[in-house]
Parts: structure tokens; C-alpha cells; sequence
């Protein structure tokens, strides 16, 4: 059997690859046809190569072929939606950006590439990154990365995720250049150490074949730098470190703000990006040094949206449908001020299927039962409201990013959880109650009433840790 094949066809593999791709775009590339290399980024639908699903790595080789298919990489951005091709291209799409230094030399000489690899862990280290870094050998070289999820809701809330894996990259980069030239004097060839963080940059993702080399890209943590062995990437017995999903939120802060005020960011943002994304590299007007400046003032409809997906994710655990259901209750709730509580819906219900969902007689869809609501949904299963469903997407767009501008979404959705999870299951399962009780007593006074308590709550505990 095909080298590659056999690899691909083993579930342990395929996990991987599907658990690191989640929400990044994927390119793959075929096997060598002379000095020509070929990329795919589509699938054959036209639609960018994204893996929703396990099942998805598999069908890449099923649509373009198994003999052809050798090499598997992904972005460094992971995004918000991966819905379609132009939002890759948006920068207020970006979720998070693993900061990732390119190691390129021989195969022949591979000690010396780990000794570049140590000098940038050793740095990491020595600026409170550790638990959060690992490396992956790629065939002719090292990546070291740093998980993207190393940064605070706050950070990430203040800077574009690629402007802080931008700067970090170079600020290491600038920081070791002259150790760095010290070490390559003892080297036996010429070995690489490059920023190549960019919007639509791709890297190989873990257990991927190499393009040319029998190898497999396989991780190893900071720990085993000394153990390593260019034996670990032969894909009949690699030794692949699953620990690449740990990380410790907020370890890179620290690091983030210096390298920021030094780099002041990715370089290749147009315009037009800086504008929309609200690249915050500027000194803005804060209340306290380094803070965001947080008016605090969050309109009725978006705490509405927040608390409903707060609810049915405390309730269900399902994100994107939580989303969903924000987003539609929102428009429903505005929909009915504006028609009045007399008004009802002429939707006729016809009969109640075993599962709890409902007939309609009008219209062509259906009505489900969502934390004690009767609410219409699609056949795909989102939730709908005037004929259009309510997309995950669209939530993050219109929901997440008008929160961003007040506060950080992420700060604001914990906050939510934690305030909506005060509550019984019985007053969150009954619509009136949840309506009366949880979002009306906060619905003007969101941010001073439950963002700010939980940050005063949580100051407090701190103080009472310290002196206990």
C-alpha cells in the first residue's frame, strides 16, 4: 500500500489532523511532478477546504484521489466562521494566531536546527511562556509554536490575535539575533530562522507526510528538545507528543504587550483591514494604564441575544446552535415590541411528533422545542425568524462584534455563562420566568451588574487567597 495512504488511512492520524485543523482554512498539496507544486484549497464544490467534521480528512483523499494527495497544512489564523472564502480575507474574522517560528535546514544536520530551537524556548521560558509551547519537527526543520489560546480574553479583546503573533515572532527573532549568529559560526551548514506569520500563511499541521521526505510532522514538548531523535518522524513508528493542546491562558501576555510596543504589529494590513478590524496599536484614552477604555453601555437587543445563547449553551452545551438561538430570540423579542403583545403569529400547529417537534401548517418549516419555547427551525436546524435562518456567523458578526466594541466579547460571554449558570434549570427552562427574573433585572445595567461584580468578585477572592 501507498506510503501515504496507509498513514492517512490510520484513525489516530486522522484525529489529529482533524483536532489541530478545527476552524483553520486547509491547503494540501500533491505529490512532487517535477519543480511544480500544487495546492489544493477547494473543494470541488468550490467552496474552501475546511474540516467540519473527522469524516472530512478522509473525504479530501476520497475528492481528489489517494495517490495524489501527500501533504496536509493549515493556517496559523484560526477563525470565527469558516462559512466562505471572504472571510478569511477579514481580519475581525480572526479568533486567535498561533505565534509560530520557522526553523528551515538539512536533514543531514538536524542537531543543529534543534540548537535554533533551543534558543527560542530558552527565551520563551525566560518571559513566562513554557507550559504553552511545543514543537513540531516538519521534515527539513522545526516549527515552535506557541498555542493560540496562551493569551487573555483581555488581550485578545484589545489586539488583533495576528498582530500578536506577528510581533511576538519578531520581537524573539530581533531579541536573539546576535546569540544567533554566535551559534551558526559552529554550524556545518546554513540554518534559517524566519517570521512568516501572515494572513493567509499555512503551515503543516501535525502527523502531515512531508512533501518530498518519508517523514511524518510530528510534536514534541519543550522537555524532550535534549531526547530528540531524528527517528520519532518515521511514519511506520513515529512518537507524537498529543500534549500540543495544552496551554495556560494569559502566559503570553506579558510577552504580547512588550513585543506589541516594539513591532507595533503585522505590517501587511491594508487600510481598509486596519479600519475594520479597529487595530487598537494606538494609544487610546484608558482609565488606568494598559486598560481598554469600557463605556459600559451595552444595548437591550445584544444583552437579550448574549443571555438567550448563554441559556440554551448552559442548557444544551451546543455553541453554535446557543448562537443560533441568541440571535433569534433577539429578533424575535424586537419583533414583538414592535407588534405588540396582542399580536400572535398566524402559524396554525397541527400536530406534535414524538421528539417534540411540531407541524406547521403554514410555511415550510418546522417548530422544535428550545428550552421550553416553541421556536421554528430549518431543515438544516437552525433557528429561523422571517423565512432567514439565524447563522452562528452572523451572531459573532452582529452580536459578538458590537459587545467587542464596549468590552471584550469573551470577557462579556464568561460573565454571561457565570450569571446565567446562577440560576435553576426551572426558571431557565420557562421563557416567562427567564424573561422576568434573569434578563430583565440587568437588561440596562449588563456591564456594572454583572461584568464589573464578577471582576470585583474576582479581585476580592484574590485579596482573601493572598492573606489566607
Amino acid at each position: 500500500m501507498d506510503l501515504a495512504r496507509k498513514h492517512y488511512s490510520r484513525s489516530d492520524v486522522k484525529k489529529e489532523i482533524y483536532e489541530y485543523s478545527t476552524g483553520r482554512w486547509i491547503a494540501a498539496e500533491s505529490k512532487p511532478a517535477g519543480d511544480r507544486r500544487i495546492f489544493f484549497r477547494y473543494w470541488r464544490s468550490g467552496e474552501p477546504i475546511v474540516f467540519r467534521r473527522m469524516e472530512d480528512v478522509e473525504r479530501l483523499f476520497r475528492e481528489y484521489g489517494w495517490g495524489r494527495i501527500r501533504t496536509i497544512y493549515a493556517t496559523a489564523n484560526v477563525y470565527r466562521s469558516i462559512s466562505a472564502t471572504e472571510k478569511f480575507e477579514d481580519p475581525s474574522n480572526i479568533a486567535y494566531t498561533s505565534p509560530i517560528w520557522d526553523i528551515d535546514g538539512s536533514i543531514e544536520h538536524w542537531r543543529e536546527i534543534l540548537v535554533v530551537a533551543r534558543a527560542i524556548v530558552d527565551f520563551l521560558d525566560r518571559n513566562g511562556i513554557s507550559k504553552s509551547v511545543y514543537l513540531l519537527w516538519s521534515g527539513e526543520g522545526v516549527h515552535v509554536h506557541i498555542h493560540e489560546k496562551a493569551f487573555s480574553p483581555e488581550v485578545l479583546g484589545r489586539y488583533n490575535p495576528l498582530d500578536i503573533a506577528y510581533s511576538i515572532v519578531e520581537y524573539t527573532i530581533k531579541s536573539l539575533k546576535d546569540e544567533l549568529k554566535k551559534l551558526s559560526k559552529d554550524f556545518r551548514s546554513e540554518v534559517k530562522v524566519e517570521n512568516v506569520m501572515d494572513i493567509k500563511r499555512v503551515f503543516t499541521v501535525p502527523l502531515s507526510i512531508h512533501r518530498r521526505l518519508d517523514l511524518c510532522t510530528i510534536c514534541f514538548k519543550p522537555d524532550e528538545l535534549d531526547s530528540f531523535d531524528i527517528s520519532w518522524a518515521n511514519p511506520e513508528k513515529f512518537r507524537h507528543n498529543t500534549n500540543w493542546r495544552l496551554y495556560v491562558e494569559g502566559e503570553g501576555d506579558e510577552l504580547a504587550i512588550k513585543a506589541l510596543s516594539e513591532v507595533k504589529g503585522y505590517p501587511g494590513w491594508t487600510r481598509a483591514d486596519k479600519i475594520r478590524s479597529a487595530i487598537k496599536l494606538k494609544e487610546e484614552k484608558r482609565g488606568k494604564a494598559g486598560e481598554r477604555k469600557e463605556e459600559g453601555k451595552i444595548g437591550r437587543y445584544y444583552v437579550m441575544a448574549l443571555l438567550q445563547a448563554a441559556r440554551y449553551f448552559t442548557l444544551t452545551g451546543d455553541l453554535d446552535k446557543a448562537k443560533s438561538f441568541g440571535l433569534n430570540r433577539a429578533i424575535f423579542y424586537a419583533w414583538a415590541k414592535h407588534y405588540g403583545k396582542g399580536y400572535t403569529p398566524k402559524t396554525v400547529i397541527r400536530r406534535r411528533a414524538p421528539s417534540g417537534r411540531v407541524e406547521a401548517k403554514e410555511g415550510k418549516y418546522k417548530f422544535t422545542v428550545a428550552c421550553g419555547e416553541q421556536v421554528p427551525v430549518s431543515d438544516r436546524g437552525w433557528f429561523i425568524m422571517g423565512g432567514k435562518e439565524q447563522m452562528p456567523d452572523e451572531y459573532d458578526r452582529v452580536i459578538a462584534g458590537k459587545i467587542d466594541k464596549v468590552v471584550p466579547y469573551n470577557k462579556a460571554w464568561k460573565a454571561a455563562l457565570e450569571y446565567v449558570k446562577s440560576f435553576p434549570a426551572t426558571i431557565l427552562s420557562d421563557p416567562q420566568r427567564f424573561y422576568e427574573e434573569v434578563y430583565k433585572p440587568v437588561r440596562d445595567t449588563f456591564y456594572r451588574d454583572v461584568i464589573q461584580r464578577k471582576e470585583k468578585t474576582k479581585k476580592v477572592r484574590t485579596l482573601e487567597d493572598f492573606f489566607s
